[in-house]
């Protein structure tokens, strides 16, 4: 079938569920849905029908469809719709300002948030942290070289982007494992107590630390979002706390990630691994292949449409929930030809990992300085690295929005 032979979704073929097992297989089941339909209703877990967009061409196109709304309380009176027997409380005031972030909004309300923030992550401004990354990557190595075999998430790739998100936010360092536990929480799709307990607690946390920073600013970055302004204009109370939980979750756990998996895929194609070793500039080039072949968020947030929309072919009806296939485009043949093949000598220009269109990914520029000086330094470190278990036996993390690895245990050489 060819992209331009789309087939509804058939009634008599049982929708997907989005379960571990999907997780587990993402890149197999993808392409299964890509060849089918390019357009498929799915069932997540917590029983919300969803579609699922997932060709390139119709994912990037939708990334900048105004009619798919990312405004958080049209989604909640969609989801609350499609699940009609939830908690009736009234909200809960810490979520809720969890929430009120611009990944959550549409124009004119995320223009004018983005636009109080963008200028911390100006190019020049991001690449003024070089040094600093250079300093702690050393630092992360060093500790490592003690070692015969080590966990490369726990030693290599969290530490790193927490370390410097947290500088650049003003944040004690000293909270950052509070940091992973509750983001791991949120993140996780399978304990919704556990995750209603993380974002309290975290938010508990920002509101108490943006009171502190107000009384006593500081040169970090929370400090001058807190006094940013624009024609008057200034963050809210909760765009402040949703805005920091955001650079948070965004500013390490995707980098996190993206180290991970593009260390997964150098190892598990030994000639690209040894291409690297034997030129560490390549570092770049790996960083944007590994953004393409294994990207660290699956989907683009949850979007609803505002009114029927048709894609491949196929249309989905106003009040739905959508999930754009981020990691399924990226490995769409009609856009990379051998797109499950990991190739540093590839053009990945235009993948769609950082997302597209007005939500483009405000930190792009840093996670991918972050990751060139992590892969360079690592393979120059050491260049013997690899696994200490099989690697298709190594499990993903379950959830539906961040792709990463639980563990990665590694020799050294």
């Amino acid at each position: 079938m060819t992209a331009t032979d789309p087939r509804p979704p058939d009634p008599l073929v049982p929708e997907p569920e989005v379960d571990a097992d999907f997780v587990q297989h993402l890149h197999e089941r993808y392409a299964e849905i890509r060849e089918r339909t390019p357009v498929q209703r799915m069932m997540t877990r917590g029983g919300l029908p969803i579609w699922s967009i997932t060709r390139y061409s119709d994912v990037r196109a939708a990334l900048a469809d105004p009619s798919l709304s990312k405004d958080v309380a049209g989604a909640d009176r969609v989801i609350r719709a499609k699940l009609p027997v939830q908690d009736d409380d009234g909200g809960h005031p810490f979520t809720d300002s969890l929430a009120a972030h611009m990944l959550n909004m549409d124009p004119p309300d995320h223009t004018r948030v983005r636009k109080l923030v963008v200028k911390a992550f100006t190019p020049r401004r991001v690449e003024a942290l070089r040094p600093r990354i250079e300093e702690l990557t050393a630092e992360l190595l060093d500790a490592m070289a003690g070692e015969s075999t080590v966990d490369l998430l726990d030693a290599y790739a969290f530490p790193l982007p927490i370390r410097v998100i947290c500088e650049l936010l003003g944040i004690d360092e000293s909270r950052r494992d509070d940091f992973r536990a509750w983001t791991n929480a949120l993140l996780d799709d399978t304990d919704h107590e556990a995750t209603m307990a993380a974002a309290n607690a975290m938010s508990a946390y920002l509101v108490d630390l943006i009171e502190r920073k107000r009384a006593e600013p500081g040169e970090d970055l929370l400090s001058g979002l807190i006094e940013a302004t624009d024609e008057g204009d200034r963050l809210t109370r909760d765009e402040l706390i949703s805005m920091v939980f955001l650079l948070l979750i965004a500013g390490h756990e995707t980098t996190v990630n993206l180290i991970g998996n593009a260390v997964l895929a150098l190892l598990h194609h030994p000639d690209q691994w040894a291409a690297l070793r034997a030129d560490p500039e390549l570092a770049a080039a790996a960083v944007e292949e590994a953004l393409r072949f294994d990207a660290p968020v699956m989907h683009g947030t949850l979007r609803h449409t505002t009114r029927p929309v048709s894609y491949g072919g196929v249309e989905i009806p106003a009040g739905e929930a959508v999930w754009v296939g981020l990691s399924s485009a990226n490995r769409d043949p009609e856009r990379y030809p051998e797109p499950d093949r990991f190739d540093l000598g590839r053009d990945a220009q235009g993948h769609l990992a950082f997302g597209h269109g007005i939500h483009f990914c405000l930190g792009a520029q840093l996670a991918r300085l972050e990751g060139r000086i992590a892969l360079r330094r690592l393979v120059e470190r050491f260049p013997d690295l690899r696994a200490a278990e099989p690697l298709d036996e190594l499990g993903f993390r379950f959830s539906t929005l961040i792709h990463g690895l639980r563990r990665f245990p590694v020799h050294l050489g």
